[in-house]
């Protein structure tokens, strides 16, 4: 029985056996409700998006469940028990090799999405958003079925803060600022 009050390291989470998916933000666990019907159905699409898009590319591209360690400070890396946030994203793209290990992936991705679910929009919004703009994740999607639109985020390096335009609705295009021609239909992923 874990003290959800606690801070935990990434050595700590190791070694939990939990049936359910679970998350560390800053050291505190995070619970994952699983995924419905319609977020996975989108998860699937965009994903094939992204496979296409990535085949023969140096990066790669990767799916939860799939731990994302993002260490701070980035120095402190290599060291299990000074890791304290662990993050599942629905979808991430990952382009420098240094960056993956058996384990999963230790540092920022260059592109999280994530779909949101009645049981995770708050998380994703607020929480998530930041952990992604601070570790310095280049670009970050939001993908919201039950509205129909999408956010795509952009991060400003210098100042490390992410941009956005507006919201991408249903008859609108998702295009990659980061990724030129990496782009999609929205009507594609919510029929």
């Amino acid at each position: 029985m874990l003290d959800l009050s606690k801070q935990y390291s990434y050595a700590d989470y190791l070694t939990w056996k939990f049936e359910e998916r679970v998350e560390l933000f800053r050291g505190f666990i995070a619970q994952m409700s699983a995924p419905n019907r319609r977020h996975q159905q989108i998860a699937f699409r965009v994903n094939f998006t992204l496979a296409r898009y990535f085949e023969g590319h140096p990066c790669e591209c990767y799916f939860a469940p799939f731990d994302v360690r993002l260490p701070k400070p980035e120095h402190l890396r290599k060291n299990d028990k000074d890791i304290y946030t662990v993050v599942q994203p629905d979808l991430c793209v990952i382009c420098d090799p240094t960056k993956l290990d058996d384990k999963g992936c230790i540092g920022a991705p260059d592109l999280v999405v994530e779909i949101l679910s009645p049981g995770n929009s708050k998380k994703e919004m607020n929480i998530k958003f930041d952990l992604y703009q601070e570790s310095g994740v280049k670009e970050y999607w939001i993908i919201d079925p039950a509205a129909q639109y999408a956010f795509v985020y952009t991060l400003d390096e210098q100042t490390l803060t992410f941009s956005n335009k507006r919201p991408l609705d249903i008859d609108g295009t998702l295009q990659s600022n980061l990724f030129p021609g990496l782009e999609f239909e929205m009507k594609a992923i919510f029929e």
